[in-house]
């Protein structure tokens, strides 16, 4: 599952994923944390991708209300911020990791790969 709210950003990480991803996948893309939390109640997905800035949520509240609701699915954080301090506490409160969006595309789907073992 992807939680972004900019259709710019959620097509430049779906185009990534097309084209560099090794393996196979269905993304639900959704533009904000109540329509994700819905949907997560109703379907499991393997990743959870989410930007913290959000029309019904932001900062590191987001990645909190997320991970209270489903604590077992790995959720990476993509921020348009490259604030290394909320990117540090959120992978200790259980992110399972922390990218700057446009900057780490690849790091991104290297991180996925090694999450199911697929490298």
């Amino acid at each position: 599952m992807l939680i972004e709210d900019n259709p710019g950003d959620a097509y430049l990480i779906e185009e990534h994923l097309e084209e560099f991803a090794n393996f196979s996948y269905e993304l639900k893309n959704v533009g904000t944390l109540n329509e994700a939390l819905d949907i997560l109640k109703k379907q499991r997905f393997d990743v959870i991708l989410s930007d913290l800035s959000l029309p019904d949520s932001d900062g590191i509240n987001t990645f909190f209300r997320i991970h209270n609701e489903t604590p077992l699915i790995p959720i990476i954080i993509l921020s348009g911020s490259n604030d290394e301090e909320i990117g540090a506490y959120s992978v200790e409160k259980g992110a399972h990791d922390f990218f700057v969006k446009g900057q780490t595309e690849s790091r991104l789907l290297e991180c996925i790969n090694t999450m199911f073992h697929l490298t």
